[in-house]
């Protein structure tokens, strides 16, 4: 009986298209996929990969539980779901950072407790356990900067790409916490069972990352 495809978890988007255009370049490719199609799966030309498209935040939880082999995740949705992978490859796209920002020149070691808002409370958290910083969070979906404005917290941690949302709020980073980017992730049992087929692959994302200058691992 054939080997089953190796299951590719990805998210429609930037960083999926920059992962596609890598595979590609080592002979990877996914003709039946284009940007608009309403399909979920879909199989690599030589049927020895199946890509199957899920939600950003979900990539990892996929590769978990095992329902796909290998994806590419964010770092921080790796750490805000505390997903047990094996992080094999940082492959350098959507690089960006996790900040705490507020008012100008606010001091944020002097207030206790600190309020913060922020979609991560889990990163949050366990960033300031590490300072033994007694913190309250309060979790928000979406428009983080508006929190701080209107009184409902003290800073906000979320991520920072420009810093422009926040120059336009009259908000300033504090301090940087994390940077992030997207990685390669395997589950953990398919690393082992199927090591002669994904050790070959995780080389091949390696050695077009290398050829670009911006592998690690």
């Amino acid at each position: 009986m054939a080997n089953k495809p190796i299951k590719l978890a990805l998210a429609k988007g930037r960083l999926t298209d920059d992962f596609l255009q890598l595979i590609e370049q080592a002979g990877i490719h996914f003709s039946s996929y284009y940007e608009k199609s309403r399909k979920l799966t879909f199989l690599s030309d030589d049927g020895a990969f199946e890509m199957i498209l899920v939600k950003a935040m979900d990539v990892g939880t996929y590769v978990e539980n095992g329902a796909a082999d290998i994806g590419v995740a964010g770092k921080d949705t790796l750490l805000e779901n505390g997903i047990d992978v094996y992080e094999l490859v940082d492959l350098g796209f959507g690089k960006c950072k996790f900040s705490i920002a507020g008012p100008e020149s606010y001091d944020f070691y002097q207030q206790s407790p600190l309020t913060i808002a922020t979609k991560y409370p889990k990163i949050t958290n366990d960033y300031f356990k590490k300072q033994g910083k007694q913190i309250e969070t309060i979790k928000l979906n979406g428009s983080v900067e508006l929190a701080p404005i209107v009184g409902l917290s003290d800073v906000i941690v979320d991520i920072v790409e420009t810093g422009n949302t926040l120059r336009e709020n009259n908000l300033q980073i504090l301090e940087d916490m994390i940077e992030i980017s997207a990685r390669l992730v395997v589950n953990k049992a398919s690393y082992k069972t199927k090591e002669s087929r994904i050790t070959p692959f995780i080389n091949h994302v390696k050695e077009q990352l290398s050829k670009q200058g911006s592998v690690s691992s």
